[in-house]
């Protein structure tokens, strides 16, 4: 197949070679303009380059950049084809040269050039005049192309008038001893440089730019030219020339940084002249965050002069003082997160959140999240912006009829709102993996869940297979290790998110202390309810002997809290307590006021819930009371928090109602619930 490719590739080498300059120059103009608007990929991925580029043009400006574009570059590869067969004499005339004294002064002085080369005009055209106008060595890098055969005829042509050619694979021996004798290396230094660049802004957005100009220099004392011919016309083209850039300081990443903000200014000047169709701010794969990439990030450390005031010369003198100006305001990176549609599962994400935007310093974070839980979210920080939706309610047909069109409405939302770089999937449901989906974000992350959801992600964090070989099977983890997993499988390190959450400690009955102390009027929370099931759920009668109990050593206030469906077990407790300070809540405040009444609270007594891992979440401690379900994988996190549970051979068993007799609930006593209770009191509660 690359015999063949070469052939035709040859045969149409042969045809232009037939034609003048300025036909080709308009028949690959006239092919590329068709070529904008049939092959729809490249097109995209000039629109968004220059969307990134110049934010401020309109749409329709920015479409009609692509198009000149699209009819400038074709011309240029076509003319390139022609310029190779043309003679040394013919390509003279037809490049006009600015800045041709900068490089001769500089070799003159016996030291190296490096022509900071880019996609910028007619790059062969570049190739081409070099050797002619300069009479140092003079030479490239190169990077060898996929055709061995096409490679072949590339390299003859741009080598037929002196040009020496070093293969990037060989090293770069060849290159430095020419710049150590005075000579030329130009380096093509404006495309994606991978895994193994250096991450500098381009136009405010940051980029993989390789830091092979940087570091030559800096190990061969060259100077930095940069260099670009720009077209100037059918069959006319300009090479500027411009004075050499002097690095800040021996640092490869910021001379780096450097060299980005020159190309910036070479592509203002005619900006149809770059190559937009190269997807420069290609999003890595799979470490998208940038905080364990090897060479890191690195911008140009602007230093400034300011005048201060001399105290001890009485203010009458002032000195100049150097500063490093603070790093520039990037574009942000947006991620959306696709939150989990139950409290105390979304509280249980906010560790891996954190991690994710600290991941790179222009993460932007927005968060699609059921109305519901909006409010959580506003408690982070690290959250940039939230959208809402308000789920479907029902049962039967109707509800997955309506749950269809709800999934094109959500999807519909996130269209409306900024594009975005990637979707982060938290829940594990096919419906959320459809909504991302038909948005059209390009990297969509997330656990595979069933087979049809794998299909419709693009980056799939799977468990790998065990072998027996492997031994005994790990512990269980808790669930939010489960979530930073997906931060450390996109590039981000677990322990950025964690901070101050702590996993709690286990207790049992003897190492509950009994109070000791009077205190004042304390206010205490009760979560009965459980969204999960019955099993969930100690008993009512125990919860009011608590109250009792506790009420005995301290003026206290009581809030029952909880949904509406918990009203009623609630109201049951109420009762059976028969206290005139309990208030049941249930159901009649938003999570909003939820979330302030809970900071007002001393404690919060309650089973497996929501609402337990919001208050450990607001830095409220928790007596949590454990059944059916396992507190290493959704025990409350942070410092200070009371687990009370007590293994029977039946649990966890993870059911939503018992079969049994409710052993596993049964086995705590409202005593060791009280003590636990009074303990934490005692601990956080000023005494009289």
């Amino acid at each position: 197949m690359n015999l063949v490719v070469y052939v035709l590739y040859r045969a149409l080498g042969f045809a232009i070679g037939l034609l003048p300059l300025g036909l080709v120059i308009r028949i690959g103009r006239v092919i590329g303009l068709c070529g904008y608007f049939l092959v729809g990929k490249y097109r995209r991925i000039a629109l968004r380059n220059l969307g990134i580029a110049f934010p401020e043009k309109t749409p329709k400006e920015r479409r009609s950049l692509g198009r000149a574009h699209f009819a400038q570059l074709a011309g240029n590869l076509f003319a390139g084809e022609k310029i190779g067969r043309l003679s040394r004499e013919e390509v003279t005339g037809l490049v006009e040269i600015e800045g041709r004294e900068i490089i001769e002064r500089i070799t003159a002085q016996k030291r190296g050039v490096i022509l900071l080369a880019s996609h910028i005009g007619n790059w062969e055209l570049l190739s081409q005049i070099l050797p002619i106008i300069f009479k140092c060595p003079i030479g490239t890098i190169y990077q060898q192309l996929g055709n061995r055969y096409i490679d072949a005829g590339v390299r003859a042509t741009r080598s037929r008038l002196g040009l020496a050619l070093f293969e990037r694979k060989e090293g770069f021996t060849q290159a430095m001893d020419m710049l150590r004798k005075g000579g030329c290396v130009g380096v093509l230094f404006d495309q994606h440089a991978g895994d193994a660049g250096v991450w500098c802004p381009l136009f405010g957005r940051l980029a993989s730019t390789t830091s092979l100009p940087a570091m030559l220099a800096l190990r061969t004392k060259a100077a930095l030219v940069p260099i670009a011919m720009h077209t100037d016309g059918v069959g006319k083209w300009r090479l500027v020339i411009e004075p050499p850039i002097v690095p800040d300081e021996n640092d490869a990443g910021a001379v780096t940084a450097q060299l980005n903000l020159a190309l910036e200014k070479q592509i203002r000047r005619v900006p149809a002249d770059w190559f937009w169709v190269h997807n420069r701010w290609k999003t890595p794969k799979p470490d998208f965050l940038l905080v364990n990439y090897k060479r890191g990030i690195a911008y140009q450390r602007v230093v400034t002069e300011e005048t201060v005031p001399d105290a001890a010369a009485g203010e009458l003198f002032v000195f100049a003082a150097r500063k490093v100006a603070p790093p520039p305001q990037l574009q942000p990176f947006r991620i959306l997160i696709r939150s989990s549609n139950w409290l105390g599962d979304a509280v249980m994400t906010v560790p891996a959140l954190r991690a994710i935007k600290r991941g790179r310093p222009d993460a932007h974070i927005t968060v699609l999240t059921p109305a519901k839980l909006a409010d959580v979210y506003r408690l982070i920080p690290e959250v940039d912006d939230i959208i809402t939706f308000t789920p479907q309610k029902g049962r039967g047909l109707a509800r997955k009829l309506r749950g269809i069109f709800h999934v094109f409405t959500v999807a519909r939302l996130v269209k409306k709102s900024v594009p975005f770089d990637v979707a982060i999937l938290f829940p594990n449901s096919i419906r959320t993996a459809i909504e991302t989906w038909l948005t059209g974000i390009p990297r969509r992350v997330g656990f595979p869940g069933h087979a049809p959801r794998a299909w419709l992600l693009n980056q799939v964090l799977r468990d790998k297979p065990r072998k027996k070989s492997d031994g005994p099977a790990p512990p269980p983890i808790h669930q939010v290790n489960h979530y930073l997993r997906i931060a450390e499988f996109i590039g981000g390190r677990a322990d950025m998110g964690m901070e101050p959450l702590e996993p709690a400690v286990e207790v049992s009955q003897e190492e509950v202390s009994p109070p000791r102390v009077v205190v004042p009027r304390v206010r205490i929370a009760i979560c009965p309810g459980a969204e999960y099931g019955p099993a969930k759920r100690w008993l009512p009668e125990r919860f009011a002997e608590v109250m009792r109990a506790v009420s005995e050593e301290y003026e206290t206030d009581w809030f029952l809290v909880g949904t509406a469906k918990d009203w009623p077990v609630a109201d049951d407790i109420e009762k059976r307590a028969s206290l005139a300070n309990a208030r049941n809540v249930c159901g009649s405040t938003t999570l909003r006021e939820l979330i302030e009444l809970l900071k007002s609270c001393h404690v919060l007594v309650t089973n497996d819930t929501g609402t337990m891992h919001l208050a450990a979440l607001l830095g409220l401690r928790t007596i949590s009371i454990f059944g059916s379900t396992e507190p290493t994988l959704t025990g409350p996190l942070g410092p200070g928090h009371v687990v009370l549970r007590h293994q029977v051979e039946c649990s966890p068993c993870f059911l939503r109602e018992c079969p049994l007799d409710f052993r596993c609930m049964k086995a705590i006593e409202a005593i060791e619930v009280a003590a636990a209770v009074c303990s934490i009191v005692d601990e956080g509660v000023e005494v009289k």
